[in-house]
């Protein structure tokens, strides 16, 4: 009976385990997207003839290209990091563009 009960305890673990994952892989994927979604006020900026610095959009960008690589080029595909880090790559680039483009 020990065993039972302790097989089950720990099958119990690994789901809790999951749900745990599954719920911190949706609030970083949300998180990470407001992050970059963040880069709209500066998009506005550039637009309207008060170009930001291109440092931070650059580096935000590049960054989210590497994750994105790395998620895709995994064994098997890590969706979440791929997902949240797309945004970084469209806003940071649009971003970049309206600082030299305007």
């Amino acid at each position: 009976m020990k065993i039972n009960h302790r097989i089950s305890t720990v099958k119990d673990k690994e789901r809790i385990s999951t749900k745990k994952l599954t719920l911190i892989s949706r609030l970083a994927i949300c998180t990470c997207c407001l992050m970059y979604i963040s880069y709209i006020p500066q998009i506005i900026l550039n637009l309207s003839g008060k170009p930001v610095s291109p440092l931070q959009p650059a580096a935000a960008t590049i960054n989210a290209v590497l994750w994105v690589s790395y998620g895709w080029l995994k064994s098997y595909k890590d969706w979440p990091l791929i997902i949240s880090n797309i945004p970084g790559v469209a806003f940071g680039l649009v971003t970049l563009f309206t600082v030299y483009f305007n």
